[in-house]
């Protein structure tokens, strides 16, 4: 063997074993950092696939006219006197008070102001639908509303719901922001 040759596998070498070195290096350095910045969390099977449908959960829900809609209404908060004050046949079913088909059905698109509707308890945004009177209200409630504020379906997209729930609805709405329109009247 020449001392060319020689002196090439001693660089070479010691080239290889330098690039063994710094890759060590960055493993290491990378666990480190991994390790520093991780939060160590064990989750049961239940959270874990509770989380994981939480993430693949469509962004947006949308309320369909002629259709049933009472899936999208905004449920309470577990413990709230909303759900401790509801009355009688609270489920999915077919409400019977004005405030039960809110929570199910009209909640959808008046909890978050959805298609132009007033968001409950907004004076401000049902201050010119007041304005019409409660007549007006009725109607649109009833018979659906198309125009250029916004849409609503009727009866909230839930065609089997009794025309007196969907008044009463109407006047639970109303008494968030004006009480003294609707006294006298069952909600």
């Amino acid at each position: 063997m020449s001392k060319q040759d020689s002196h090439f596998i001693n660089v070479f070498s010691m080239v290889i074993g330098l690039l063994v070195m710094v890759a060590i290096l960055i493993f290491a350095f990378a666990r480190y950092v991994g390790s520093r910045t991780q939060e160590k969390e064990i989750l049961s099977d239940t959270e874990y696939i509770h989380r994981v449908e939480h993430r693949v959960a469509p962004f947006q829900r949308e309320a369909l006219v002629g259709q049933n809609n009472a899936a999208l209404a905004i449920a309470p908060a577990p413990g709230s006197a909303a759900t401790a004050g509801s009355s009688g046949g609270g489920g999915m079913g077919v409400p019977t008070t004005g405030k039960e088909l809110f929570e199910q059905t009209c909640s959808a698109c008046h909890g978050p102001g959805v298609a132009g509707a007033p968001k409950a308890g907004d004076k401000a945004a049902w201050a010119r639908h007041l304005a019409k009177g409660l007549a007006t209200l009725y109607e649109h409630a009833l018979h659906g509303f198309h125009g250029s504020s916004g849409i609503m379906p009727a009866k909230g997209g839930r065609p089997g719901v009794p025309d007196a729930v969907v008044k009463r609805a109407v006047n639970y709405m109303v008494s968030l922001v004006d009480p003294q329109m609707v006294k006298g009247k069952p909600k």
